[in-house]
């Protein structure tokens, strides 16, 4: 068998290392972050688990960038529907929904996240998943008519992780209708901006369970799926 192009090792790496984030999104909601192991997700995504530290220092990393891109492909997917949109303030609203809405429909995961943010040891962990979600809050930002993004950046996000923070306390978790028309109040957004708590959800669904429109894992191949070590790459 003739040796594998350095293209075709770059895409069998992309795919191993989607399936790895699509793994640690799936298993951490389902079971939460202590009871799912390094080894739990590379057995999900049909990886070695050798690695899973080759792509990432650690899980609270590799379970932070997970979270990072399904908030960020939410985001994306949230704010590109039809009917599109240049309008600022239905950008907004739609993004506040977006951001509200995983805590409402994946709580566990959303905990899970905001705690590892908590943590000393690790706190906030800058990565290419996270630096694409600011690129699009900063955006909607500039477009509901910011004159000093960088700014109003910040408060924005600020404003987001509270209420979800707000919205997953055990025990004292406030409404997330209740989140949202502060929000709304604060960035004078019309109420049936975005997706209102009693209209249809866009697609029909508000928690879809099959997340691979947000990772683009491809077709397995058989040879990745049992390459036992990053050298053998």
């Amino acid at each position: 068998m003739s040796p594998r192009s350095a293209s075709v090792n770059e895409e069998l790496r992309r795919r191993s290392k989607e399936r790895l984030l699509q793994a640690a999104v799936e298993l951490v909601g389902e079971r939460g972050y202590e009871a799912t192991t390094l080894g739990d997700i590379a057995d999900r995504a049909g990886s070695a688990r050798g690695l899973v530290s080759y792509y990432f220092p650690g899980k609270r990393q590799l379970v932070q960038s997970a979270v990072h891109r399904l908030m960020h492909r939410t985001l994306e997917e949230a704010l590109e529907r039809e009917p599109r949109t240049a309008d600022g303030r239905e950008r907004l609203a739609r993004a506040v929904d977006a951001i509200l809405g995983l805590a409402r429909d994946r709580p566990v995961l959303m905990r899970q996240h905001m705690a590892g943010l908590l943590q000393a040891e690790v706190g906030f962990v800058p990565c290419p998943e996270q630096r694409r979600l600011a690129e699009l809050l900063r955006d909607t930002v500039a477009r509901h008519g910011s004159r000093d993004v960088d700014r109003d950046y910040p408060m924005l996000r600020a404003q987001l992780m509270g209420a979800v923070f707000a919205a997953l306390v055990p025990g004292v978790p406030m409404p997330v209708p209740e989140l949202r028309a502060e929000l709304f109040e604060r960035y004078r957004l019309d109420w049936k901006l975005g997706v209102p708590p009693d209209a249809e959800t866009p697609g029909g669904t508000t928690c879809d369970p099959d997340l691979s429109r947000f990772f683009a894992t491809g077709v397995p191949d058989r040879q990745d799926r049992t390459d036992r070590s990053p050298q053998s790459k």
